[in-house]
């Protein structure tokens, strides 16, 4: 009997340590956030020449203000149009991003598009906010009409 009784405690013992370090290994992964953008495939155009992007972003906290900036090329790659800007939310959690804005010039126009997502932190250094990158994204899409 006691053989039996120290098998069984081992056994236990050795089920509850195998089990600890995958719960603690499940807790830990979970506070690690990693750092994302993405930029949906499409993009949309409306008739008045605004253009509206979208993608989704996950931060950690900041210390200063974080946005989501969208910016979209077509046909020359050097002629980036600044297409608005989010503010976002570092909780650790996914959100959505939507960043509508009307290029100066009306030279977009629906088909394949480059759209660069960042998301950047301000940060204040002494008196100045610098900007801190966490996260970029490349990304081809299609702009459509609506």
């Amino acid at each position: 009997m006691p053989v039996r009784s120290a098998v069984l405690a081992t056994a236990a013992g050795a089920a509850l340590l195998l089990a600890a370090p995958t719960a603690t290994a499940v807790t830990h992964d979970a506070r690690q956030v990693a750092e994302s953008v993405t930029v949906d495939p499409t993009g949309r155009i409306a008739a008045d020449g605004s253009v509206t992007l979208s993608g989704t972003y996950r931060c950690a906290a900041g210390t200063g203000p974080v946005f989501v900036s969208s910016s979209v090329s077509q046909d020359d790659p050097s002629v980036r149009h600044g297409i608005g800007g989010t503010r976002a939310v570092c909780d650790g959690l996914e959100h959505r991003w939507i960043n509508t804005g009307t290029p100066s010039q009306n030279t977009l126009k629906p088909g394949a598009a480059r759209v660069e997502a960042t998301l950047m932190e301000l940060r204040t250094t002494g008196i100045l906010p610098l900007p801190s990158f966490h996260a970029r994204q490349g990304q081809d899409v299609t702009l459509v009409e609506g």
